[in-house]
């Protein structure tokens, strides 16, 4: 009972001593101290919208996407049916041929199950999504595939068409110089765009003959306009933008003219008839001939003097150039007439 009465006690006496201090009133608050330095600024972030927008906003990719349909690029029979798969030819026929030979300077092998471009063959994938992401994978100056010397330089952007579109093969006197020269089979020639050759005007048999050669990179469509210029000016009339199909207004725009069509000043007509007679002499020559089957004017497997092989070898490439002489005039009306008259 006394031990209870103790504890009790010395308790009781805690209590007081906490409640004594706890009602003592606190003091007026002393004066501020001085301010502390500043320190360094940082540098503005960019709002993680605007790098973004610059391509998702709006109806923009939707826009790009309806454009890309219509361009030969999407044909998926173009790229895959023949050549899509095949190691030699994938680079440029399929979509998993293309981005191996970016990553890699090589296709890597046989694609297994290709597929036609799109978006990602030609752009690379997001890195840092800032403004300047998803930029196009190739755009410096090509080496030749056909001499792996000559350099084909479009600038900037133009340079990955490049990439493709090129003769690939060396012209009879350059591949094989000789008084003669062998075809070995019907698809003989120049690969089938050989555009960035003609744009330049190198790669092609410049034949001798009364009308001169325009000196290489001097072509108005490379150092007044650019493929991208052309071929992807802003989307109208169905043509332009991702379509990859030339802009009549934006060639106006250059020109100062009213054209609906790209006969500037007759260069297509004219252009047009010269690769007529030049193909009607080939046929005359026992050269080339016209196969039903195919629909098509083909050369005969043979031995030639060179100077009728390096014809062929022009006609066939300005004509798969398709653009009847628009890409380079000067240079392929001398071609042409060059090489009519070597055949007289």
């Amino acid at each position: 009972m006394k031990y209870n009465s103790l504890l009790k006690l010395v308790l009781f006496g805690f209590i007081c001593a906490f409640m004594a201090t706890s009602c003592v009133k606190e003091g007026p608050m002393g004066p501020a101290g001085s301010d502390g330095s500043d320190g360094s600024d940082g540098a503005d972030g960019v709002d993680g919208k605007v790098s973004c927008l610059a391509c998702h906003q709006g109806t923009n990719m939707e826009a790009k996407e309806a454009e890309f349909v219509m361009s030969a690029h999407k044909v998926g029979a173009i790229a895959v049916d023949y050549a899509g798969g095949r190691a030699a030819c994938a680079q440029c026929h399929s979509h998993e041929g293309f981005t191996q030979y970016a990553v890699f300077n090589k296709v890597l092998g046989d694609i297994t199950n290709p597929s036609a471009w799109e978006c990602s063959t030609c752009h690379g994938l997001h890195e840092d999504f800032e403004t300047g992401d998803y930029a196009l994978r190739l755009k410096a100056a090509v080496v030749s595939g056909a001499d792996k010397v000559t350099v084909l330089d479009l600038k900037g952007n133009s340079n990955l068409c490049a990439v493709c579109h090129q003769t690939r093969t060396a012209e009879p006197n350059k591949a094989t110089p000789g008084e003669t020269f062998r075809i070995t089979n019907t698809h003989y020639g120049p690969h089938h765009g050989p555009q960035a050759n003609l744009v330049v005007g190198v790669g092609f048999a410049e034949i001798p003959g009364s009308v001169e050669y325009p000196a290489a990179n001097t072509s108005k469509h490379l150092t007044q306009a650019s493929c991208v210029g052309c071929h992807m000016a802003p989307f109208s009339k169905s043509s332009g933008g991702h379509s990859f199909k030339p802009n009549v207004d934006a060639c106006n725009t250059c020109h100062g003219a009213t054209n609906t069509d790209f006969n500037y000043g007759g260069v297509q007509t004219e252009v047009e008839h010269l690769l007529e007679t030049l193909r009607d002499r080939l046929v005359e020559l026992g050269v080339v001939e016209f196969v039903e089957a195919d629909a098509a004017y083909e050369p005969k497997v043979g031995t030639y003097p060179m100077v009728q092989a390096q014809a062929y070898f022009n006609w066939i490439g300005i004509e798969e150039d398709r653009s009847l002489g628009v890409h380079n005039p000067k240079y392929i009306k001398a071609l042409l007439l060059n090489t009519i008259e070597a055949l007289q």
